[in-house]
């Protein structure tokens, strides 16, 4: 691998008040930069609360996380702007139409209206919303919130985008919008980590895995290196069910 790394995570761990068992832990890996990174394992691995704190959104209990070289525990604001994040659960205003979604994230990130008015057209066409962009979300289909979610993480031009189950419950037609565009955001210099537990999804993008469960570090490479050393698996299906003895849930 010839680009640099973007993300370090080192010996990671956290425990929930309460719990006896770690969500995240000793998990250690590292993100280079114009790829996409398939973050997977079953519900339940620890995927999402990776993610949390890779965005500065959960404290650390220990290890470090270097993001464009600067500390998460640090300089977490820093890291912010510099970051798309899409969340598991919707992160919209159901209330509110798209395009006032689209504004109160566009200000969020510091973008003046005009960037914001362009920036929200250019995206909402992209993903065929732009005839809903004066109706409440509220009225949107399970697909359509998916794609507004991740136009919203879109809007300042992420240099590093991080979807945590980005199709979770779309339409075949919002799938192939939404893996379309990520492919095409790679080919533009963008890094993405796809968090999810669809492996069929994930091997078709995806051009690094790291598989988690239990919160620990199985296996990471790429489909070739996976499957070589699977000893016969035909798929990343295979392959998980190899390493973890678990079936994914689709």
């Amino acid at each position: 691998m010839t680009d640099s790394p973007i993300i370090t995570v080192s010996g990671l761990s956290k425990i929930y008040k309460g719990s006896q068992k770690p969500a995240v832990d000793q998990l250690s890996f590292v993100v280079h930069e114009k790829e996409i990174f398939g973050l997977l394992g079953p519900n339940g691995a620890g995927k999402s609360t990776t993610i949390m704190m890779l965005c500065g959104l959960l404290k650390i209990d220990s290890g470090s996380i270097q993001v464009f070289g600067l500390d998460v525990r640090q300089k977490s604001p820093e890291i912010r702007k510099l970051i798309g994040v899409a969340p598991q659960e919707i992160a919209l205003f159901p209330a509110l139409t798209a395009y006032e979604n689209l504004f109160y994230f566009g200000r969020m990130y510091g973008l003046d209206g005009a960037t914001i008015r362009r920036r929200a057209n250019e995206l909402l066409e992209a993903f065929g919303l732009i005839e809903k962009a004066g109706v409440q979300v509220i009225q949107f289909s399970g697909g359509m919130k998916r794609r507004l979610n991740l136009i919203a993480a879109l809007l300042h031009h992420p240099r590093l985008l991080i979807l945590d189950e980005p199709t979770s419950g779309v339409d075949v037609h919002s799938r192939k919008m939404i893996l379309d565009y990520l492919l095409a955001l790679k080919s533009n210099g963008v890094t993405v980590i796809y968090s999810s537990h669809l492996l069929e999804e994930a091997e078709k993008i995806c051009s690094h895995f790291t598989i988690i469960d239990e919160g620990r570090l199985i296996q990471e490479g790429n489909l070739a290196d996976l499957l070589a050393r699977s000893g016969g698996s035909r798929n990343l299906e295979e392959v998980f069910l190899g390493l973890t003895g678990k079936e994914i849930c689709h």
